[in-house]
């Protein structure tokens, strides 16, 4: 389901909100009334303050009221609890809210994206990217998950052999084969009714595995809408 068709589901008297794609390599941002998409080039060198900056002149002129943010990594209450691997430093208990003047809910941009996936029920999202992203949304209760460290085997764990590490190691045809060996594990430990696959690295799958389903990163900026607008969501 896209972001459009999702937000005709959604709450008629809901506020705009702001959605922000926080990521290694680019921020994005776009609008839940909808027109045009924006981002620019992150990386290692950004601080929470210039991506603020950044935020804000590409977001200039735009009418909003809130803000729904995905956080490249853990996420306590409504603060980044960790410095992000692929961004600068001074993350940790950064106040968003203030800074941007308006009303932010942070999330994990694993969970970010698989809110805007979701289609009822108990659905696991795998974020095949840089490490390996997981959340759980069950019967509309959000649970952001670690389980890209869990031990797999020969010492090494999920993210080592479904992440971009793996990937640049071992070759596609073994990558995806591990894919779907880790996807199975998962599903076996956790019950979903169904898994989605996405990140950035989704593509590079020929097939996907028995339950899964292909997700798609433009569900982020869904996500973000969803966790102001859909009142059934539970954070």
């Amino acid at each position: 389901m896209d972001a459009p068709s999702q937000n005709a589901e959604l709450r008629k008297d809901a506020k705009t909100v702001l959605a922000i794609d926080l990521g290694g390599s680019h921020v994005k941002v776009h609008l839940s009334t909808g027109g045009e998409k924006k981002a620019m080039v992150s990386g290692p060198d950004m601080t929470p303050d210039a991506m603020v900056k950044a935020v804000k002149e590409m977001a200039e002129g735009w009418d909003y009221h809130v803000i729904g943010m995905g956080y490249p990594g853990p996420v306590s209450n409504n603060m980044p609890s960790l410095d992000p691997h692929n961004l600068g430093a001074g993350w940790k208990d950064y106040d968003f809210a203030t800074a941007f003047g308006k009303p932010v809910r942070l999330v994990n941009d694993a969970l970010m994206q698989a809110i805007g996936s979701y289609q009822g029920g108990r659905m696991l999202f795998i974020g095949l990217g840089t490490g390996l992203g997981s959340a759980l949304v069950a019967d509309h209760i959000c649970m952001p998950l670690e389980l890209a460290h869990l031990p797999y085997k020969k010492k090494q764990t999920f993210e080592d052999v479904v992440g971009l590490r793996g990937l640049n190691a071992r070759g596609k045809s073994r990558w995806r084969k591990s894919v779907d060996d880790v996807s199975q594990r998962l599903k076996a430990a956790l019950q979903p009714d169904y898994i989605v696959i996405g990140g950035g690295n989704v593509d590079k799958l020929k097939d996907m595995p028995d339950g899964c389903r292909r997700g798609d990163n433009e569900n982020a900026f869904a996500g973000g809408f969803r966790i102001w607008l859909d009142p059934a969501l539970k954070l």
